[in-house]
């Protein structure tokens, strides 16, 4: 028997191009409960896409995706690629796998309360009453309580990651896709994303964090994949890779944020 937590996501074999370009070359991954991993590699390397292809808001060419145990359906189209097969579906698995973007993406037009609100009472035809505590208490956890009434233009770039982290969690995710949460922030605002962030792998959340911030790969993470050129080029804890990786790439992509 294994002493694993369950298998949040499984994907297998994920190809995905764009035109000509082959950015995704058969990527693979297991994501146990509680998992914190750190998704490396290069501008162009592939990870954003495959995060996206994660969550299908990208669909992917060839592969198999698993969330919790459930399938998600594909199917093939006249012309050879695939799509989903079945739209709630989609929708839901969507809800399971929250993903946080770098821009933000809150709903300008909502004050903070109100986009928390927005997909639980609506997607997840949840209590509205319950919603809103739920959203404050989330607000309050990730330290911007006091914003549930402003907008988000009126939120700094920081505060504004942290009510997007929040929106996700007020959906109940088994799982929660980080796409380079910090890259958009000036350096100053960074360190308030991360503290939550780290709040949250010590919580046990299931996260996968594409990242270029190299403390947290390598002091929060318990695994870090590294991708070159659509493939996966190191995989292993952060001790192995940060110490005694066997991949000359990814030495050389540290050296590069060291020197």
């Amino acid at each position: 028997m294994s002493d694993l937590p369950p298998l949040a996501l499984s994907v297998r074999n994920i190809h995905k191009s764009f035109g000509p370009i082959e950015v995704l070359k058969g990527i693979s991954l297991d994501a146990h409960e509680g998992d914190v991993i750190s998704i490396l590699g290069a501008s162009g390397s592939g990870k954003s896409t495959f995060l996206r292809c994660i969550n299908l808001l990208e669909t992917p060419d060839e592969g198999e995706i698993t969330v919790a145990g459930e399938d998600v359906k594909l199917r093939r189209r006249r012309d050879g690629r695939l799509e989903p097969g079945d739209r709630r579906q989609v929708d839901r698995i969507r809800s399971e796998l929250a993903m946080v973007f770098q821009s933000f993406n809150l709903w300008s037009h909502m004050t903070i309360l109100q986009n928390l609100i927005e997909g639980p009472v609506h997607v997840l035809k949840r209590n509205r009453a319950e919603c809103i505590e739920e959203a404050e208490a989330l607000l309050d956890k990730v330290g911007i309580a006091d914003k549930r009434n402003f907008y988000p233009s009126h939120l700094s770039g920081g505060q504004q990651q942290r009510a997007a982290i929040a929106r996700s969690l007020a959906m109940r995710p088994k799982a929660l896709l980080f796409d380079e949460p910090t890259s958009a922030l000036d350096p100053e605002l960074v360190g308030e994303v991360l503290k939550v962030m780290r709040a949250l792998a010590e919580e046990g959340r299931t996260m996968l964090v594409v990242t270029h911030e190299m403390g947290f790969a390598r002091n929060v993470s318990n695994r870090v994949l590294f991708l070159h050129q659509g493939r996966v080029e190191a995989d292993g804890s952060p001790q192995e890779l940060f110490t005694a990786s066997s991949s000359d790439r990814f030495r050389q992509f540290i050296a590069n944020f060291q020197g």
